[in-house]
């Protein structure tokens, strides 16, 4: 039986509930070279979240000190055909998602000049269902519009439901397949495409 509150005391429900602020309180602003630490951060952070207890552990930590590190970053910021965006809450601005749009790296035999790949679209879980994933991903068609790309390509994880309901949602279909490795883990991934 639950024992009553204290008068002038809080229950302990009321003091750790953290207000999720709204998604239109949460700014998505282009990324530049010194945003390559963030990035990184919030790519490891936002893939470990994602895939605990999907993949090993191991090799989730493996992955993304690989691939989730500040040069790695920073390296694709100094490539002309990237671009990235960050998702920052309000107020203090704490980045809470991004999206990487890069020249495609995809084993499609019919890639064309003007394809463009989401490389990265991660969010935390706790913005899921506020629309700021839907923001996120109309940013990404813009930005990838703006590079010229007559197609936006992308690889998930085949038993990602969650991503590929969204990616379904907006207009994404299967074009094809590849191996993805993370640690020492091989994964079959979907190749996922729109047309734009």
């Amino acid at each position: 039986m639950p024992r009553p509150a204290v008068q002038g005391v809080p229950r302990l429900s009321h003091l750790y509930r953290i207000r999720m602020p709204p998604a239109d309180e949460i700014a998505i602003r282009p990324c530049n070279a010194g945003d390559a630490n963030t990035l990184a951060l919030v790519g490891a952070a936002t893939f470990l979240e994602a895939f605990a207890g999907v993949l090993e552990g191991a090799s989730i930590v493996a992955h993304c000190a690989k691939n989730h590190d500040a040069r790695v970053y920073a390296d694709y910021l100094a490539e002309p055909s990237t671009r990235a965006w960050i998702a920052e809450s309000a107020p203090g601005g704490a980045p809470v998602g991004y999206l990487l749009l890069t020249k495609p790296d995809l084993p499609l035999s019919d890639l064309m000049p003007e394809d463009v790949e989401l490389k990265r679209i991660y969010l935390f879980s706790r913005f899921s269902g506020s629309g700021l994933g839907k923001r996120l991903m109309e940013q990404a068609i813009v930005g990838a519009r703006e590079l010229g790309a007559g197609r936006l390509l992308l690889g998930v994880h085949r038993e990602n439901g969650r991503a590929l309901r969204f990616y379904e949602r907006n207009g994404f279909t299967p074009v094809g397949v590849r191996t993805f490795q993370v640690g020492t883990q091989i994964y079959d991934d979907l190749i996922l495409a729109r047309s734009l």
